[in-house]
This record gives structure tokens, C-alpha cells and sequence, in this order.
């Protein structure tokens, strides 16, 4: 029996004032985690905002497992089932680490804050210390727990490697792997073409709010010309 794709995103356009971002997108995602990838302005972000609600879109559709979320607040859209992790982190400075997993945690679910602790230790050992007592790779471990307990069906994280070292990259790679094997949805918004086609098994390539290649991770891999010509660098 075929089941329909969890995202549905089709003929999606985006507008902000006068500046067209995103166009004509259309996108399916289903148990295959994907990367979005892309240089800078290319509007990576701004399909992240359309698909959890902070930005209107003014043309197109975005379902998610059947439900048509335009209209939605980003909470009626978490409380479908979306978890975000925003780029940037946006951790609350004067909160600690265990008052931060405290206000989300949902009761029920396979992620619990003890399971967190357990994924990520330094999480457990730091969980007193504010959110501006934390190290980068810290606070992108906690952006990703916040995420995670809410027990999403579809995780979309933008830019989750940005400015980490590589050990911390290596643990965000493995922990998208984890997720999505046991059965999370992932759509992964990247820069970092390594940690990318590391995470996931699809890639689709954002090049001026168009996307203009969609492909398995493994292709493109294994395509350095096209590399170089969408995203302007090269796998070593």
C-alpha cells in the first residue's frame, strides 16, 4: 500500500516586501532524510520559515502528513509534529540547561530528558550552568535536545553544524543518522557539504531561491563538477 510522503511542499512562493526568495518550490519528504544545500543567500532559512511558520508564504502549499499548514501558527505546526532547530541556536541566556528541557518535555514520548542526558552527557554535567555559561557546541547539543523532546514526527534543523568543531560536527552527524533510522523525518538545512552527505541519504541544491538539482547524497558525492558549479567548493 503506498503511503503518501510526511512533507508535501508544492509550488511554494515566498516574498519579503518587494524581494521574491523562494520560488516555484516543490519538494516531497518522506523516510529518506534530506539536505537542503546552499551558499549564503540563497534562501536556505527562509524555506525553514515556511515550513514551521515564521514566514507567509504567498503562493503554494506546505502539508504536512495530509494537513495543509498554511495558516498555522509555528505552535499549531509543533504541535503537529514539527521540531526546528534554529540556526543561531536562540538559547535563552538566563535559563539553565535543565530549565530549558524542562518547559518542553512532553510526557509519553521516546525522548525524555533523562534520555537526553544520556545521548549527551556534557548536557548532564552543565545542566545548572545558563544558557550563556555554555560552550557553542553546548548550545547547539541543547538546541537539538530542545527539538527532540518534543518527540517530532519531521525534524528540520538549519545550519546544525555551523561554527562547531569537528568532534561536535562528528556527534551531530551521528545523532541525525540515529534519529532518522528509528524513524524520524529529517530535512537538513546545510553549508557543510561533508557533514550533509555524512547525515543523510538525499540532496536537493537551493541556488537562488530555485531548486535546481535533487539527487541522492551518494551521487552527489561522487559529482565534484557539480559541486563545484552550485555550491563553489569541493569535497576534499
Amino acid at each position: 500500500m503506498h503511503s503518501e510522503p510526511l512533507l508535501q511542499i508544492a509550488g511554494l512562493n515566498l516574498r519579503y516586501g518587494s524581494s521574491h526568495v523562494l520560488h516555484d518550490i516543490s519538494l516531497t519528504l518522506g523516510a529518506r532524510p534530506l539536505t537542503i544545500l546552499g551558499r549564503n543567500g540563497m534562501g536556505k532559512t527562509s524555506l525553514c520559515n515556511a515550513i514551521i511558520g515564521l514566514a507567509p508564504h504567498f503562493s503554494g502549499s506546505i502539508r504536512l502528513a495530509g494537513t495543509e499548514l498554511t495558516g498555522l501558527t509555528p505552535e499549531h505546526r509543533a504541535r503537529l509534529g514539527i521540531g526546528y532547530v534554529p540556526q543561531g541556536r536562540r538559547i535563552f541566556r538566563s535559563l539553565s540547561v535543565e530549565e530549558h528541557l524542562t518547559i518542553v518535555a512532553q510526557k509519553g514520548g521516546d525522548w525524555t530528558i533523562e534520555r537526553v542526558y544520556e545521548t549527551f552527557p556534557r548536557l548532564k554535567e552543565r545542566r545548572r550552568n545558563l544558557g550563556d555559561r555554555l560552550s557553542g557546541g553546548e548550545q547547539q547539543m541543547l538546541a537539538i535536545s530542545r527539538a527532540l523532546l518534543l518527540n517530532p514526527r519531521l525534524l528540520v534543523l538549519d545550519e546544525p553544524t555551523e561554527g562547531l568543531a569537528p568532534a561536535i560536527v562528528s556527534d551531530v552527524v551521528a545523532l541525525v543518522r540515529e534519529v532518522s533510522q528509528q524513524g524520524m523525518a529529517v530535512l537538513m538545512v546545510e553549508q557543510n557539504l561533508h557533514a550533509a552527505l555524512a547525515a543523510v541519504e538525499d540532496a536537493a541544491i537551493l541556488v537562488g531561491g530555485e531548486i535546481v538539482e535533487h539527487m541522492s547524497a551518494q551521487a552527489l558525492a561522487t559529482d565534484p563538477a557539480m559541486q563545484k558549479r552550485h555550491l563553489a567548493l569541493e569535497l576534499a
